[in-house]
């Protein structure tokens, strides 16, 4: 049996001292309702889940509670959910009923928070690879500290695991370079080929892989020469080509996706360089501070971390719509952040030694974390706990196999709290809906379809927070 140095000894502890950090974090209000920042998108995700444990698993008919029309335009009945290959939910389903012991919903974020560990893991070899030990913890740490993604890796979002994969694939990838072991190339190609199927937008950690590609054969023509990296991008792509054209036969399961790219022309105008970068990667993410770190990590960094990083640009750039208008989608971007700033970082601590660069280093960094907390805080809050109460009151007096309407302006998050299928918008009419099987209607807001319903059909039970009314009477 080989013996381990002491040197690998402190860095193991050191590695699992920051791992148990970045878990204990992440338990900041874990049992929270699916009522936070951004909701009605965690709810979609355990809906999926939660179909599997009521209807029995099938991944290729993943399902939800929605039945409306409102995301896809058509009437989904079934409640189809075609989107990304359900292994989110597979491994939320595999957990919740082999282990049980916690919540459903906090056995979906361990999911996702188990995910960042991993992939923490990941960070750290990459850094250690390309930055340095040092710049391995410091990645490491980044990566699970940033209160930015502290959040966004302990939701109930199939992101966190996606992000994994495809690290683990970039990882196994490098291996393959130093090492040119096939065995690498074939797992890269699987973690990647899952990570696709989980979310198609991991498909932009390729962009170093290329890059290490064509340093190694200068020219297309060697590349095709090589074969296994055409083996690779078969590996990856044939899955997922044939998801895609299975889902296509399910249009009312399919979520209207055009708008994501550039739905409202903001690409390259003013708006799209202050949100991106000021907003969301200078102020939400780096915390004001973290930016001259960045900088300096971009500008001292291997061109492959360049790369990398540039994977980002390029697919916020694609996607720019989606990454102005929803704050998870920048969840891709971090691992690469997190290298760049441990490599500012050392390159600031140990350039010139001075004292007051070191102050100044970590004065930016207290302000990157301070900042970063201030903004992240508020996605914690529960902002309508009314519709937790309404959904557990609707739960109580339905039957539960009753389809139900739970108008929240197509916000899912009430619907998913009713535990039952059916509308989370009033997309036609209430007696149009209730010819489509809806029995009843729940609300928080006493609007003119509530004063609708309740004038034509049997309120159930009224207070000053919530209406149940019977479709049926």
């Amino acid at each position: 049996m080989p013996k381990i140095n002491r040197s690998t000894v402190k860095n193991i502890l050191l590695l699992l001292v920051i791992l148990v950090g970045g878990f204990l974090v992440r338990l900041y209000k874990i049992d929270n309702p699916i009522a936070d920042w951004h909701s009605w998108r965690q709810a979609d995700t355990a809906s999926v889940t939660r179909s599997f444990i009521d209807k029995g698993v099938n991944l290729l008919y993943p399902r939800y509670h929605d039945v409306s029309s409102i995301q896809t335009g058509y009437t989904n009945l079934e409640g189809y959910r075609m989107v990304e290959f359900p292994v989110f939910n597979l491994v939320h389903y595999f957990f919740y009923q082999s282990i049980g012991v916690f919540s459903f919903e906090i056995w979906g974020r361990l999911v996702s928070i188990f995910s960042a560990l991993a992939t923490a893991i990941v960070v750290y070899k990459l850094g250690e690879r390309f930055v340095g030990t040092k710049g391995g913890f410091l990645a490491s740490a980044f990566y699970l500290f940033i209160p930015y993604n502290i959040y966004f890796t302990r939701v109930i979002l199939p992101e966190p695991l996606s992000v994994f994969l495809g690290l683990a694939s970039v990882w196994f990838f490098v291996k393959y370079f130093d090492h040119h072991a096939l065995r690498n190339i074939i797992i890269s190609g699987i973690m990647f080929a899952l990570s696709v199927l989980v979310k198609p937008f991991s498909i932009f950690f390729g962009i170093p892989l290329i890059y290490l590609v064509m340093r190694k054969y200068k020219t297309p023509a060697r590349v095709i020469k090589a074969k296994w990296p055409l083996i690779f991008l078969d590996i990856v792509l044939v899955p997922f080509l044939l998801w895609r054209g299975w889902i296509s036969q399910f249009p009312q399961g399919i979520p209207r996706f055009v708008w994501a790219f550039n739905g409202d022309n903001i690409r390259f105008r003013p708006a799209f360089w202050r949100w991106i970068f000021a907003e969301r990667l200078g102020t939400l993410i780096l915390g004001v501070g973290g930016v001259a770190v960045f900088v300096e990590g971009l500008l001292k960094s291997k061109t492959f971390v360049r790369m990398f990083f540039l994977g980002s640009l390029v697919y916020m750039t694609v996607f720019a719509t989606a990454n102005i208008r929803h704050d998870y989608y920048q969840t891709f971007i971090i691992p690469p952040l997190a290298l760049l700033l441990a490599q500012g970082t050392l390159y600031l601590w140990e350039g010139k030694r001075l004292v007051f660069q070191k102050i100044v280093t970590l004065f930016l960094l207290v302000i990157m974390f301070l900042v970063g907390i201030d903004r992240v805080k508020p996605f914690y809050a529960i902002n309508h706990y009314e519709i937790v109460e309404a959904g557990a009151a609707l739960d109580r007096l339905a039957p539960r196999e009753a389809l139900v309407i739970a108008p929240y302006n197509g916000d899912t998050a009430f619907l998913y709290q009713t535990k039952r299928w059916g509308w989370p918008v009033v997309d036609s009419s209430i007696p149009e809906i209730a010819a489509k099987g809806a029995q009843f209607y729940v609300s928080v807001n006493f609007d003119k379809d509530t004063e609708y319903a309740m004038a034509n059909y049997k309120v159930v039970e009224k207070t000053e927070k919530y209406v149940v009314v019977d479709l049926r009477k």
